[in-house]
């Protein structure tokens, strides 16, 4: 049975993934699936970078706008849609393209990751729950680490939840998350590109992203999200967010909280460049000096070498 195609931009924030994918998209006649799980929330435009109407160029893009602040959201729920997404635009004789730096919504579709059978164990939940709120995050961590080095290496020290999931797979039965999914079952045929940035240059530009976010009115953005919906809904863990609740709260000054955004910022396209680097196979692409014609005609060839495609030119 052939695989339905798609075709995946990755790498960290600020690179140009969305620019890319249109530029791609606008001659392959294809369409965009937003890789990127906090885009799918309204009004959570600035700093999640959402490419407006008119950037879009008349292309269809997915999961932008889908769900309100307050829902919940998983890598699972990404990975069922996508794959109706994927299956319809496949049969339209379109190209999919997921576009995004969300290593495991995309890693979901593309391997078929198993959400589904995984065991789970209330009481010791609420009791790592109760050892991060006495002990630190940090702490918790630790424990994991002693456990299983390669899972704590690829989850963040402050990422109370999912250092308490890990745990608990774990201590349900001495296995990794890693036992629990479909590692080597490709259920598309899937080109990955990757799109890199010499370090210094992409930290930069996230520091200019972030001043410019700020001018089109990120904080007012950040304050609304604050005023209507609780701390703890999924969105309000979103980088370009949180850094301003203390801000909000009067326990530090505004040039500390965007500070903290592009601290935080240039972290996260770090984990995102490891997660890309250690667990897939990618076509690299360096970006440092833009996104000129040479390079976007070298990934048309790639992806024509890849699939038999005509070109809407």
């Amino acid at each position: 049975m052939t695989k339905d195609k798609v075709v995946v931009i990755a790498g960290p924030t600020a690179v140009g993934k969305s620019e890319t994918a249109i530029r791609l998209a606008s001659y392959f006649d294809g369409e965009i699936l937003s890789g990127d799980s906090m885009q799918i929330y309204k009004g959570l435009d600035i700093g999640t970078a959402k490419v407006s109407e008119n950037e879009r160029r008349g292309i269809p893009h997915y999961f932008i706008d889908e769900r309100r602040p307050d829902d919940s959201y998983s890598a699972a729920s990404f990975q069922q849609k996508a794959a109706e997404h994927i299956r319809n635009i496949n049969a339209r004789g379109k190209l999919p393209i997921i576009a995004g730096g969300t290593g495991l919504y995309i890693r979901a579709v593309i391997r078929g990751l198993d959400f589904h059978d995984t065991p789970s164990d209330p009481e010791f939940r609420r009791e790592m729950e109760e050892f991060a709120r006495n002990h630190g995050a940090r702490s918790l961590h630790d424990k994991l680490r002693e456990m299983d080095e390669e899972n704590a290496a690829r989850i963040h020290p402050n990422n109370v939840k999912k250092t308490v999931r890990a745990l608990e797979i774990r201590h349900i039965g001495g296995q990794t998350k890693r036992s629990f999914e479909s590692e080597d079952d490709m259920f598309y045929h899937h080109l990955m590109i990757g799109l890199t940035m010499e370090r210094s240059t992409l930290y930069q530009r996230i520091n200019t992203r972030v001043d410019q976010m700020i001018k089109e009115g990120l904080p007012d953005e950040a304050k609304w999200l604050f005023d209507k919906y609780p701390r703890d809904v999924q969105a309000a863990q979103a980088i370009g967010y949180k850094e301003f609740f203390p801000y909000f709260e009067g326990r530090c000054t505004f040039t500390e909280a965007v500070e903290t955004l592009k601290q935080h910022s240039r972290q996260y396209a770090k984990r995102q460049l490891t997660w890309f680097r250690n667990k897939e196979r990618v076509n690299w692409f360096d970006m440092t000096d833009g996104l000129h014609e040479e390079k976007i005609n070298k990934m048309i060839q790639l992806i024509e070498g890849e699939y038999d495609l005509p070109s809407n030119t």
